[in-house]
């Protein structure tokens, strides 16, 4: 297949996978805005009211900048996972990359992603925090994290043809991980032992990044956007390279 092919190969399986996902809703797309919101108006009461945190202020925003980035994981994770046991039919018909498959499967939930940006940025506005010139700093955090979930995603992906739990995996580590995320507290409370490994998860990473951006008008710390550009190519690699390892074996298992 040419370049051109592939592209196109791309286009179309994120547009099917985008309609299939809001088959049937009567709300479609608003229902990437309406769970954000959702979530960011309970948290906000919780923590404003029952167990008010003065320390944080602007905590509608703040929150925000939590649940955007861990949505969009938890879903691209998730989706990319049984990518290749959903598109069954599909595979056993056409030739294509099997990669393709599972990329096209977390680049579809950028659509998502995007709307729930646009939201994002608009309660920035709302909130006295206007534009900054941090902000060309969001477009290499965000594709940081779609890399990093491509090659998450491309090796669940793969341990999904033969082991048929590994969804249910996925689903209990993206509970664990709601915890291990600042997204409802600050990473400023966190004792100063267990900062490096907030480093070096690209998701807890990507949230302090997004605060220091929106909130302070601050670039990301230098050393955590090193470790996030050196685990996210890592994990995309080391998803390549276990997938391509196990794909030959997925005909006959799917």
């Amino acid at each position: 297949m040419w370049r051109g092919d592939y592209l196109y190969l791309i286009q179309n399986l994120v547009i099917k996978d985008f309609k299939i996902r809001y088959r049937n809703m009567s709300l479609g797309v608003l229902w990437s805005l309406l769970n954000p919101l959702v979530m960011m108006g309970v948290l906000t009461f919780i923590f404003t009211r029952v167990w008010p945190q003065p320390a944080i202020p602007h905590f509608p925003l703040f929150v925000l900048c939590g649940m955007v980035p861990y949505n969009f994981f938890t879903v691209a994770w998730l989706t990319g996972t049984t990518s290749i046991v959903d598109n069954a039919p599909l595979i056993k018909r056409v030739p294509l990359p099997r990669e393709v498959v599972t990329i096209t499967a977390v680049l579809s939930c950028c659509i998502h992603l995007a709307v729930q940006i646009v939201l994002l940025l608009s309660i920035a506005i709302l909130s006295g925090k206007g534009f900054n010139v941090q902000w060309f700093w969001l477009p290499a955090m965000w594709t940081l994290e779609i890399i990093f979930v491509c090659g998450l995603a491309m090796m669940s992906s793969a341990v999904n043809v033969f082991v048929r739990d590994m969804r249910y995996v996925v689903e209990s580590a993206n509970l664990v991980l709601f915890w291990l995320v600042p997204v409802f507290y600050s990473s400023d409370r966190i004792d100063k032992r267990y900062v490096p490994i907030l480093d070096v998860n690209p998701v807890a990473a990507l949230v302090i990044s997004l605060r220091k951006i929106l909130l302070n008008a601050e670039p990301p710390a230098a050393a955590t956007l090193l470790k996030l550009t050196a685990v996210s190519l890592t994990f995309f690699v080391a998803g390549l390279i276990v997938f391509r390892r196990m794909k030959p074996r997925f005909y006959e298992h799917i």
